[in-house]
């Protein structure tokens, strides 16, 4: 009974069935195979969980920002409505608030800019223009003209 494995019989043995001594081909190949396996996952997985910062990295900075904290909220609390979140976010583009916000704010520094303190005398005359003389208009002086022209 030592000796279980007789050597006529080894012949008829399946071929998964390695000989004492042997090196195990299956075993080797399914270890390399799961390895692989393993890897290939893993990366179709980080792929996969990065798809919403990689599309919107062709948004705007502070988009691409709050995709990508909430890609990492995800992936750290394995927690998929944060990464739902992150996509439906990186979907739908942010209106632009940050152009027309800094023309408004250099138009309001070069007005800044042109007028220093000035006193209302100045301001009134800028604000006003001052009246047309009668010389302008082409009538006479109010004393000059008669009566009648001037109750008119």
């Amino acid at each position: 009974m030592a000796d279980l494995l007789h050597p006529a019989a080894i012949h008829h043995l399946p071929p998964f069935v390695t000989a004492p001594g042997q090196t195990d081909v299956l075993f080797v190949a399914m270890a390399i195979f799961v390895l692989l396996a393993v890897i290939g996952v893993g990366i179709f997985y980080l792929k996969l969980h990065s798809l919403p910062e990689r599309m919107a990295h062709r948004g705007q900075k502070m988009q691409f920002q709050i995709v990508a904290v909430l890609g990492l909220l995800a992936l750290f609390t394995h927690n998929h409505a944060f990464w739902v979140a992150g996509l439906l976010l990186a979907l739908v583009p942010l209106p632009d608030f940050g152009t027309p916000l800094s023309s408004i704010a250099r138009s309001l520094d070069r007005i800044a800019a042109n007028s220093g303190p000035e006193t209302s005398a100045t301001l009134a005359q800028r604000v006003s223009p001052p009246a047309p003389t009668p010389e302008q208009t082409g009538l006479q002086p109010t004393a000059e003209r008669p009566a009648a022209q001037r109750e008119a």
